[in-house]
Formats: C-alpha cells, sequence, structure tokens
C-alpha cells in the first residue's frame, strides 16, 4: 500500500482509511472536493490545519495507489481494484 509521512492509516480512526497524519481529515474526502472543482485555497480554508504540503500529499498518494493498483472491467465499465 502507498505510504506518504503526512498520511496515516490507524484501525481506530476513520476505519483504517487513510488520513492526513494527527487528523481525522480522510484523504477521500479531499479528493471528492478536488473532483467537485473545489480549489486548493477553498479546501484551505474549510480545513486550516491542511497545509500545501498535506494537500500535495493526498495527490502524491492518490497517484501512489493508482501505480501500485490494476485495473478491471465490470459490465463494460472500467473499475480500479488496490492491491
Amino acid at each position: 500500500m502507498a505510504r506518504h509521512p503526512l498520511i496515516s492509516m490507524d484501525p481506530r480512526i476513520c476505519h483504517g482509511k487513510p488520513c492526513f497524519t494527527g487528523t481525522r481529515i480522510m484523504v477521500s474526502t479531499i479528493l471528492e472536493l478536488l473532483e467537485s472543482g473545489k480549489s486548493l485555497r477553498e479546501i484551505q480554508k474549510g480545513y486550516p490545519s491542511l497545509t500545501p504540503q498535506r494537500l500535495q500529499a493526498a495527490l502524491h498518494f492518490a497517484h501512489q495507489v493508482l501505480e501500485q493498483g490494476t485495473y478491471v472491467s465490470f459490465h463494460s465499465t472500467p473499475h480500479f481494484v488496490a492491491h
């Protein structure tokens, strides 16, 4: 699994989903906000503890996960499966 010093996975915090270290802010939440069109500045206003380095870490983490996974097809729609 992808690793980054600013992101941690602890089964006692957010069910083990990747979060920014020392917070309960899930990386997936930030990626969803980016996907919806929110700017980094807007995200930082809503989550002031997220430094530019932490936001960059979310993108780096997502890239690592994609690089380490494989794609499979279900019902003619591509899906991603992480290993």
